[in-house]
């Protein structure tokens, strides 16, 4: 028996936007005869995509069994199995087993209180054996969605029979609710309810770089920036109602400003209307409330004086309005467009009533608030009051877009001569802006206030919020500091503030270390010297991360000072506080268990907090920490979750481009990590952010390195070398590049830069005690030593530097050493040669290193026919070249390919073509045939 549904086959190309992959494998899963597991968190597309893809599909299916539920019916048992099988138990019954049949009905009627502790057995064999009727007459496929809410019995049932289909052909489409933790395996539990080999796919929300470009392709192509992050975060993500946002917003002259609510198009609203036009006054009323409330229930109805909820509910779900339930109490509208329209479409005072209904009826202390602040008029001190601590309730509950939201309502209601006034309330709602990453709307309201304010506190409290805006372009706001200087006047309290962000100016700005460092310690003083604990410990942890990347002595003490009691809560979790800049030293001291702990700890923190900016920043450091491992796999999930979350947010996108380079080089596509690193780099220019561009820089000549661009690494590297002499970075752990640099200036011939290189690093690693950048040095020089032909020693020290590195812990390290010690013990490139670094590269699951492996494990031998040596004379001749260059000359005397040269001397193909160039510019000849004929010449009888 078919169950259709209507949607059409297969979506539109701008339905799978953001979604090319998803689909791409469950078509191939389900292509298969295999079963899908789609997660995700609520509202986020699961039932669209379930639909889209059971729609595509079902007509390969002779039946398509079908099952969902809400919260409120889990606790019903058999309802998702009344589903599945009621509408075919007439079809399989009487082919069932007498005892099976007897307690399938029991169990689909309610008849004879059947349940799994008495009927079991004899249940799970039923489900089991009605599949393999059905699936005998042709193919099944089962759509289960919310798994989440499926009654235990059912899912232990259906699970039964799951495991068991075997080679039936039975296919299981299903989706579950999820958190929003990547890393979670919720899903885990779930796929015991399906067959063995289901795939588990992920369903997140459309990132707003895919939203724009669903808006682009629909012709929206003139929104500012600003306007399509907007539409991205009222959207949630949702492509319909983006696109149809992006429609009355390019229509309208003025588009609201940051924070404001975003129009309904027009449209909608007469399609709404028409459809209300056929509801009575009364269930227009009904439904008015419910659009009002945030999670409207017919209980919150009655409660709110809707005596007939159920009956107006009813009716509106006939219309289409709102989607049906099935004996739950909950309200649902059938698109979030729908409430939005009924609300826009009431008059003032029709919205006024509903809220005052609400704001009695509602259970939330936040909801009750924000109800009774809209159906007031005016000021009301008492009103803002209710408003003010319903915003501190939606900060500690880590909400705080809805602490800013109510911030702003309470700012609305405050009397201009109340204590605290509007414009401090304002100004809190700015701050908690901040913190969600609101940073447009937090800009504005710290403008608004500075337009009226006289009061110094004030002033340089709303300079402070158009800073914090300002994120990494603080080039865009430098002609602040003086004016905030100017209002902070003789106050310590307020000079603390300023001079904390003057730091932070010397640092992005000037790219002066020592001012920067001098500026945190002024900060730290006179907020200590004011008794500002929160201030003092922001300056201390800047002070520490500063003399951190300085490789300044006092830098361990001024970590312990920013750690000491008393914390502010809030703080000690921020990405600007002495926990992060903890973390910064663990990972450059190489203790990556005590790091990954802190980082993960703070992670949790700060999503429980609702505190953007920070969390992508933490996912950045345990993507660090990954890749530092060698977990090259993990880094990557880690790196591009948290690019996209940037680039979502706009907050730190060129620092998570930055990390997302390293880690595509690492295990992921070469060309990416350069166009990430390019990026990177762009973004740290226009910010005029000296510090950002050194690493973006580092990445992009690491990437370079990875894809055998050695001249181009070469040049990148040695201008972050000038960056950092120039900030008066000397700790090589900050960035460390330094292995890269030295070992991209062996492959082009500049062997006494690269040994400076090193020696210069090493000084400084040795006074700091950093091991790891020791051991890459060890490795880089090792290089240097066989390029002059010191092949023992180097073996001996690429030896050392492979177990002091699998000693550390740094994996991905220890198999460059691998790889590089297996270039030069085998004089004849090989399989065997190169497995133990094939085999660290497989561990590690570094993709690009791992092909370098293979394509010199697999290089063509050097022709077998014996070739005459090059006579003393001939090897006089290239006296003139550098030492990589004689080698390649040597080696093409020798008859070797220049694919044979690349395997032999551990470089790229394009660099021996490179490195030919010069050996013939030098020699005064055209062609490696006429090295050949140089040799001949020279040769002895």
């Amino acid at each position: 028996m078919r169950r259709d549904f209507k949607e059409p086959g297969r979506p539109r190309p701008d339905q799978v936007i953001g979604r090319e992959e998803l689909f791409a494998a469950a078509r191939e899963q389900l292509s298969r005869g295999g079963s899908v597991l789609v997660h995700g968190s609520a509202g986020i597309g699961k039932s669209t995509i379930l639909r889209a893809l059971a729609t595509e599909y079902d007509e390969t299916a002779r039946t398509v069994l079908r099952c969902s539920a809400t919260e409120s019916e889990s606790h019903l048992p058999f309802l998702a199995l009344t589903d599945l099988l009621g509408l075919v138990m007439d079809e399989v019954s009487d082919q069932l087993p007498a005892p099976q049949r007897t307690a399938l009905e029991s169990a689909l009627t309610g008849r004879g209180e059947s349940t799994l502790q008495r009927d079991g057995l004899a249940l799970r064999l039923a489900v089991l054996s009605a599949l393999r009727v059905l699936a005998a007459k042709g193919p099944v496929l089962i759509v289960a969605d919310d798994l989440q809410w499926l009654d235990p019995a059912s899912v232990e049932l259906l699970g039964f029979a799951a495991r068991r289909l075997g080679e039936m052909p039975v296919r299981m489409l299903c989706a579950v609710r999820t958190s929003t933790d990547p890393q979670g395996h919720e899903q885990d539990r779930y796929l015991r309810a399906s067959p063995p080999d289901t795939l588990a796919l992920r369903i997140s929300p459309l990132s707003r770089a895919h939203v724009a470009e669903l808006l682009g392709n629909r012709g929206y192509t003139g929104l500012p920036r600003s306007t399509v992050r907007d539409i991205h975060q009222t959207s949630g993500g949702n492509p319909l109602f983006a696109l149809e946002l992006g429609r009355a917003l390019a229509d309208s002259p003025t588009p609201p400003r940051p924070g404001e609510p975003l129009p309904v198009p027009t449209s909608l609203r007469t399609l709404v209307l028409n459809r209300l036009d056929m509801l009575s006054a009364e269930a227009r009323r009904t439904l008015l409330v419910a659009s009002a409330g945030a999670r409207p229930t017919t209980a919150l109805l009655h409660a709110a004086g809707r005596e007939n909820a159920e009956a107006e509910t009813a009716q509106a779900v006939e219309l289409g309005l709102l989607a049906p339930e099935r004996e739950g109490p909950g309200v649902r509208f059938a698109h979030p467009l729908v409430s939005a329209a009924l609300y826009a479409e009431a008059t003032a005072q029709e919205r006024r009533a509903a809220h005052a209904a609400l704001s009695t009826a509602a259970v939330d202390p936040i909801e009750r608030a924000r109800h009774l602040a809209l159906a007031t008029i005016g000021t009301d001190p008492q009103v803002a009051d209710r408003l003010s601590e319903a915003a501190a309730v939606a900060r500690d509950r880590g909400a705080p877009t809805v602490a800013a939201e109510l911030g702003l309502l309470a700012a609305r209601h405050t009397p201009a001569d109340a204590v605290p006034g509007p414009d401090e309330r304002r100004l809190q709602a700015a701050e908690d802006a901040v913190t969600a990453g609101e940073n447009d709307l937090a800009r504005d309201i710290g403008r608004e206030v500075l337009s009226r304010a006289t009061e110094p506190a004030e002033r340089v409290r709303a300079w402070m919020v158009v800073i914090d805006a300002a994120g990494q372009s603080i080039t865009e706001v430098d002609a602040v500091y003086p004016q905030a200087l100017a209002d902070a006047g003789d106050d310590p309290r307020l000079l603390a503030l300023v001079r904390y962000q003057l730091a932070w100016r010397a640092l992005v700005i000037d790219g002066d270390f020592a001012e920067g460092r001098e500026e945190a310690a002024r900060a730290a003083e006179l907020a200590e010297k004011a008794e500002d604990r929160r201030t003092e410990l922001l300056a201390l942890a800047l002070q520490a991360q500063i003399e951190t990347l300085m490789g300044h002595p006092d830098a361990p003490t001024t970590i312990k000072r920013a750690l000491k009691e008393p914390q502010d809560p809030q703080l000690a979790c921020h990405h600007n506080g002495a926990g992060a800049t903890r973390f910064r030293w663990l990972m450059m001291s190489d203790q990556f268990a005590e790091a990954r702990a802190t980082v993960t700890a703070l992670l949790r923190e700060v999503r429980r907090r609702g505190m953007v900016e920070s969390e992508v920043h933490y996912v950045r450091f345990l993507a660090e920490i990954e890749l530092r491992s060698g977990h090259c796999g993990r880094a990557l999930d880690l790196a591009r979750e948290g690019y996209v979350l940037a680039r979502d947010s706009g907050i730190a996108e060129g620092a998570s481009a930055m990390l997302a380079s390293f880690c595509e080089a690492a295990g992921g596509d070469v060309e990416r990590a350069q166009a990430l690193a390019r990026e990177a780099a762009e973004h740290a220019e226009q910010d005029g952010d000296l510090m950002y561009l050194s690493r973006a820089l580092c990445a992009l000549g690491h990437a370079q390195l990875v894809a055998g661009d050695v001249s181009g690494t070469a040049q990148s590297l040695r201008r972050v070398r000038e960056l950092e002499e120039g900030l008066g970075v000397t700790d090589p752990a900050r960035g460390r590049w330094q292995g890269d640099l030295a070992e991209a200036l062996v492959r082009i011939g500049e062997l006494a830069e690269a040994q400076d290189v090193i020696d210069v690093t090493r000084q400084r690693a040795l006074r700091l005690g950093r091991e790891s950048v020791l051991a890459v040095l060890d490795r880089a020089e090792a290089l240097v030593r066989a390029a002059r032909g010191e092949r023992d020693a180097a073996v001996r020290q690429l030896t050392s530097a492979q177990d002091r590195l699998a000693k550390l812990g740094y994996g991905l390290e220890e198999a460059r050493a691998a790889y590089a010690l297996a270039s030069l013990r085998t004089t004849r490139p090989g399989p065997t040669a190169y497995d133990e670094a094939s085999r660290l590269f497989r561990r590690c699951r570094a993709l690009p290193w791992l092909r370098q492996v293979e394509q010199a494990a697999t290089a063509p031998a050097p022709q077998q026919q014996p070739v005459a040596a090059p006579s003393a004379p001939a090897l006089d001749a290239l006296a003139v070249l550098a030492a990589t260059e004689r080698q390649v000359a040597e080696l093409v005397m020798e008859g070797a390919t220049n694919r044979e040269i690349a395997g032999r001397l551990y470089i790229s193909v394009k660099t021996v073509e490179a490195t030919l160039t010069r050996v013939y510019r030098k020699l005064g000849i055209r062609s490696r045939v006429d090295i050949v004929r140089l040799a001949a010449g020279h040769r002895t009888n």
